[in-house]
């Protein structure tokens, strides 16, 4: 396997298009064998990544994610730029795969050989984001793309997945008010480094001004995610191709006033927050692995929801059943 994960790196570094899909392929798999080999493919690609400007953009059906993204994609390519989007679709509840095909909506980006673009299904992931999709970042990165663009499902989920992830956090929001506006989650909006308002357009352009600056006034009363940086709001129109340079703009400076070192203690603090969540599903996975242990739980949770047992008594004794199957 040390010779075929090897060979597959070199392509990767080297460009190879095909190489790259295999490798994300592999990485989103949960077959035990691809998920060895996966973990030697990262290990042979990790000094290769690192480079990239990773970018989550979320937001609600109607704002316009994928018009935004394929604009803003073809303003990287104009700036020099290798953008890979990792755009992640709702799961079919039957076959488990994307339904939604953001390759077919980004017809323009998906066609130009400088950018990459891969539809993955969510799994009923929290946050909509494929458990794996750091991962395959990590791949693009090493396939040389300097601009990551992570696009989540946007359907009302914790978006905590995504903001761990990535360097900064987009929320994309079409023109509302009055109860739209009280829909979006006050959660959702502290996560974000950056506020765009898109559509402001046509018939819509006075209802996205006060859509911007009812943001700008919530986002002044609420804590900043970061004290060095305030989220700013803006005003774009993806259709008409307006604004998106002061997009990337304000990823530049959001950039430059964290620096290396701020940029450095996130990812830092992301990769400790991934390995607890991935603890937890391994936990989770040997627990339904083992049947002995499967029927506990399952008894359990009959207790606890009956109330003979509490829940902290309860997890005391799967953890117990763990350490005597060497779990």
């Amino acid at each position: 396997m040390g010779a075929e994960v090897s060979a597959l790196a070199a392509s990767i570094r080297a460009g190879d298009r095909r190489a790259l899909a295999r490798a994300i392929t592999t990485v989103e798999s949960t077959l035990p064998e691809h998920r060895r080999q996966a973990d030697a493919l990262l290990g042979e690609l990790r000094a290769d990544a690192g480079h990239a400007v990773r970018v989550g953009i979320s937001g609600p059906p109607g704002a316009g994610k994928s018009t935004f993204i394929e604009a803003f994609g073809l303003h990287l390519l104009s700036l020099g730029r290798k953008p890979a989007v990792l755009a992640v679709d709702p799961s079919s509840p039957v076959s488990g795969g994307s339904i939604l095909g953001d390759k077919t909506r980004m017809e323009l980006l998906a066609r130009d050989a400088r950018a990459f673009i891969r539809p993955s299904p969510s799994g009923g992931t929290l946050g909509g984001v494929a458990r794996r999709t750091r991962e395959a970042s990590f791949v693009c990165e090493a396939a040389g793309f300097d601009t990551i663009l992570i696009e989540t499902v946007g359907v009302g989920q914790s978006e905590t997945a995504v903001a761990e992830m990535v360097d900064l956090f987009m929320l994309l929001l079409p023109p509302a008010g009055g109860d739209e506006l009280q829909g979006i989650k006050k959660g959702i909006v502290e996560l974000a480094d950056l506020v765009v308002i898109n559509k402001a357009d046509g018939d819509l352009a006075a209802a996205a001004g006060r859509t911007a600056s009812d943001y700008m006034a919530a986002l002044h009363m609420l804590r900043p995610s970061r004290a060095v940086w305030h989220p700013p709001v803006l005003q774009i129109s993806a259709l008409e191709k307006r604004g998106i340079d002061r997009v990337w703009q304000a990823i530049e400076d959001y950039g430059r006033t964290l620096g290396q070192r701020g940029i450095a203690a996130r990812r830092a603090a992301q990769a400790k927050a991934t390995l607890w969540r991935e603890i937890a599903d391994l936990v989770r996975e040997t627990l339904a692995a083992e049947p002995r242990l499967e029927a506990l739980v399952q008894a359990l949770e009959i207790e606890v929801s009956q109330g003979v047992t509490s829940p902290y008594a309860a997890a005391g004794r799967v953890v117990a059943a763990l350490r005597e199957t060497g779990g």
